[in-house]
């Protein structure tokens, strides 16, 4: 098996919920998946709920309420401007970003051409 690092390319390093129960939603994944939560502290002095596998997260809620409730699986990529740029030209709808998330990295969320929601981040540690 392998153990890949959040910030290597092209892996699905971190998956994130968004919806509008949130607290249903994490007592139901911790329930039926066996995870193990921990609150992350954010740059802000916030926190958001994470999901824990062994020592570290693997994703985590969002602090904003969604109309609907959706997993979104975020993909390392070593540029997210130049990735959301060619997303764009290939016929994806940019939802969001690139944005800065501070403490965390630069994002893009969107829509693929054949309708799948998708992001995209680089991590504040991969910038030079």
């Amino acid at each position: 098996m392998s153990n890949l690092s959040m910030t290597t390319v092209g892996n699905a390093g971190w998956i994130g919920y968004a919806g509008p129960k949130k607290e249903d939603a994490i007592k139901f994944y911790a329930d039926v998946m066996n995870w193990q939560m921990a609150d992350l502290p954010m740059k802000d002095g916030s926190s958001v709920p994470g999901i824990m596998v062994g020592e570290g997260p693997i994703g985590g809620f969002s602090p904003e309420p969604a109309d609907v409730a959706a997993w979104t699986i975020y993909i390392t990529v070593e540029d997210v401007d130049g990735a959301t740029d060619k997303a764009r030209a290939a016929g994806a709808n940019i939802l969001s970003g690139p944005l800065d998330i501070p403490g965390v990295g630069r994002i893009t969320t969107m829509i693929d051409p054949q309708g799948a929601r998708i992001a995209m981040i680089t991590y504040e540690s991969m910038q030079g």
